[in-house]
């Protein structure tokens, strides 16, 4: 089954990475290595959260458009990627994301998968 690491990052734990850089990147490029080498990563993408902010599209009931800047749930979390994670079950995914090396929130949902 496929599970998603959703990344949620906050200004404390941009500063804690930005603080030791080199150190976080290499934990979290073995972190990936480490579960490709598994055959547990399916994919993932990282969002640049640095240099423009989100912006929400939101309908009416009458289907009009509404757009607004800013993300879809306010707060100090911000959505910073995600990785799709093949696993045997929820325990697992669990224990991956445990092992995640950067001081990121993350959320794990399984994928729905069509028959």
């Amino acid at each position: 089954m496929k599970y998603t690491l959703v990344i949620f990052e906050t200004d404390a734990s941009r500063a804690r990475i930005k603080a030791d850089r080199d150190a976080y990147r290499k934990a979290y490029e073995t972190w990936i290595g480490d579960m490709a080498a598994a055959g547990k990563l399916v994919g993932g993408d990282a969002l640049d959260t640095g240099h423009q902010g989100p912006v929400t599209v939101r309908k009416t009931a009458e289907g009009v458009p509404t757009v607004t800047e800013g993300p879809v749930h306010g707060g100090e979390e911000t959505l910073g990627g995600w990785f799709v994670l093949e696993v045997a079950d929820r325990a697992e995914a669990i224990a991956l994301a445990c092992g995640f090396p950067t001081p990121e929130a993350l959320e794990l949902r399984p994928l729905l998968e069509s028959a």
